[in-house]
């Protein structure tokens, strides 16, 4: 006996919700986005007050590249020492000294005169001084006009004191019997120069 089939039955109701599934694997990250647009331009904000004035600076030191030599000068005739006022500790200081120095009364001796600059030697770039000698004859007195000059570096401004001192030559010379000054004007030049180039 052959059996027919028959025709397809109503759909049934819609089962119940199922539990929820255990959480997938983390995926990729994807490409970054492009940029968005330009936001509009904000308004100004508010102005704010006006700050208190400051207070006035001290005045700065001239530019040293327009000192001039006779800005400041010092010539003292006649005196051992010569007290003069630098204006900047940037300079230096040009001296010489002209007039009468003598050595006489020995044989074999000998004397240097030198300057100093509060008591010291110059030792930037070196002394300044001037050795006479002897070797003529222990009744022998001459005199002479001469000038011993040069440059100091490294004073620092304020008032110094430059001296003109005479004492030994090197070890190996007797002292001279030495004088400075005869019958005529002696000078000790002072000047604040700008540094000498490099």
């Amino acid at each position: 006996m052959t059996c027919v089939p028959g025709a397809p039955g109503a759909p049934g109701r819609e089962g119940a919700k199922g539990d929820l599934g255990s959480p997938g694997k983390t995926g990729t990250q994807g490409p970054p986005g492009t940029g968005g647009k330009k936001g509009a331009k904000g308004e100004p904000g508010i102005q704010g007050s006006a700050g208190q004035k400051g207070q006035r600076g001290d005045k700065g030191d001239s530019g040293t590249s327009r000192l001039a030599s006779h800005m400041n000068w010092k010539e003292c005739a006649w005196k051992k020492n010569c007290d003069f006022v630098k204006k900047y500790s940037d300079t230096s200081l040009h001296v010489y000294y002209a007039g009468n120095l003598r050595v006489g009364f020995c044989d074999n001796c000998c004397s240097r005169w030198y300057f100093t600059f509060n008591g010291a030697e110059c030792s930037s770039p070196g002394t300044i001084d001037g050795a006479f000698y002897m070797r003529t004859g222990r009744n022998r007195n001459r005199h002479h006009h001469r000038q011993i000059e040069g440059h100091c570096n490294n004073i620092q401004k304020g008032k110094v004191r430059v001296g003109f001192s005479v004492g030994k030559c090197v070890t190996g010379y007797k002292l001279a019997d030495a004088w400075t000054g005869w019958h005529s004007m002696n000078r000790i030049f002072i000047e604040e120069v700008a540094k000498a180039q490099q």
